[in-house]
């Protein structure tokens, strides 16, 4: 009951974001890129969360925001969850030459920080919302990868697993209807992880200025607050706050959802994340 109730909170907080992103262009009032009103005015009738300093409204920014936040998170969890799959899967199953050279290259990439990886590729590459999906997913599969792998495995030897195989079923018809089904619940909370942290890691890059200027996000709108002297006035309490709790609140939500998700795998697999 108690986990039913903390999953209820993370997918209400949730889905309002989702609510926000999808919803954008009914419930921002104005424009993100028009300006509107005058710099730096206060929260208002007019304008719910004020403007900025060049006369942005702020509360359709973050509106707005919400959308390129949520998909870069969904489409780099995506990315990131499918290699992690594949390579994990495979090496897992078949084990010798594969298994070597995957553990190899999953390897690799581990030892590689995250963060530095991450930030170098991002100042290289162009930017944008391809590049910045890529990029996290890119570097986010190998711990995925590792996971899947080792539950594989363990699956492989058991007695329904080598009694299909005795059938003559062949390795692709056992791994996509019942290993993949298996791994199921462990992937999902994989998933919710990855999204979880390439929006915090989109959210750190834009702010560092490594994000694409022209799209609006919510590490973007920190960035241009930081820039723009925003802590030197009382404009960030309407500039900087809300975004930092939109990312808090979604991130928060995502962390209850996989709290109950992992609770509710079976023993095995818990103890494998």
């Amino acid at each position: 009951m108690k986990n039913k109730a903390i999953g209820i909170v993370g997918l209400v907080l949730i889905a309002v974001i989702a609510c926000l992103a999808i919803f954008a262009p009914l419930i921002a009032p104005y424009d993100p890129n028009a300006v509107v009103g005058p710099s730096y005015a206060k929260p208002s009738a007019e304008f719910l969360l004020g403007t900025n300093d060049v006369g942005y409204d702020i509360f359709s920014e973050l509106v707005y925001g919400a959308q390129y936040s949520l998909l870069v998170g969904l489409t780099s969890a995506a990315i990131a969850a499918g290699i992690g799959i594949v390579v994990g899967v495979l090496s897992g199953w078949f084990g010798g030459a594969i298994d070597s050279i995957l553990m190899k290259i999953t390897s690799f990439f581990i030892t590689i920080p995250y963060l530095p990886l991450v930030i170098v590729l991002t100042a290289f590459l162009p930017k944008g919302f391809i590049s910045m999906s890529l990029i996290l997913g890119l570097v986010s599969w190998p711990e995925i990868a590792r996971i899947l792998r080792s539950q594989t495995m363990k699956m492989r030897s058991r007695e329904y697993i080598l009694s299909i195989q005795a059938m003559g079923v062949s390795h692709w018809y056992v791994i996509r209807t019942h290993v993949i089904r298996e791994l199921f619940p462990l992937v999902t909370y994989q998933l919710i992880l990855r999204i979880k942290s390439s929006i915090l890691s989109e959210a750190a890059l834009s702010f560092l200025g490594l994000g694409e200027p022209t799209i609006k996000s919510w590490g973007s709108m920190l960035y241009y607050a930081q820039a723009k002297d925003a802590f030197m006035t009382d404009a960030w309490l309407w500039w900087v706050i809300p975004p930092g709790l939109c990312i808090a609140v979604l991130s928060f939500g995502l962390m209850l959802v996989g709290y109950v998700v992992e609770g509710n795998m079976n023993p095995e697999m818990e103890a494998a994340v």
